[in-house]
């Protein structure tokens, strides 16, 4: 880990040190995907090149993971259409966190999703890379 990094503490540290190797050398901030719902953290997810969203394996609610929301369309489909993140394994369940890459202003530079498949802990990354992007500490 970076010297200042933010971890917070439901991360499983596995993922976390997945999520430091997947990053660029500055420090980080990550936070794990947690369901307001029912506090579930196993998710299907759907994923393009646009964006990213989860779905509780405990209870079946949908959310959106940063901004992805906002380019989660038809339109932006045409070409990248979603599809269900899968592990080799054939695993289709994972549990979430998000990585923000922080700039020496300590603005977000970089977010990095990480997913670890629950069957085999089989580990993949998505990344965004444009700015401002602070209003995504949030929305995870």
């Amino acid at each position: 880990m970076h010297n200042g990094d933010q971890v917070a503490e439901d991360v499983p540290a596995e993922l976390a040190a997945f999520l430091r190797g997947a990053d660029d050398c500055r420090p980080v901030k990550i936070a794990s995907s947690v369901c307001r719902g029912c506090g579930g953290r196993v998710f299907y997810v759907l994923v393009n090149e646009s964006g990213a969203e989860r779905e509780c394996c405990g209870c079946g609610s949908r959310a959106f993971i940063a901004d992805s929301e906002e380019y989660w369309n038809e339109e932006s489909w045409e070409d990248d259409e979603p599809g269900a993140a899968d592990c080799p394994c054939g695993g289709e369940e994972f549990e979430a966190a998000v990585a923000f890459s922080l700039a020496d202003d300590g603005s977000v530079r970089w977010v990095t999703l990480g997913l670890r498949c629950i069957k085999d802990g089989f580990y993949a990354d998505w990344k965004i890379d444009y700015g401002p992007t602070d209003h995504l500490l949030t929305r995870v």
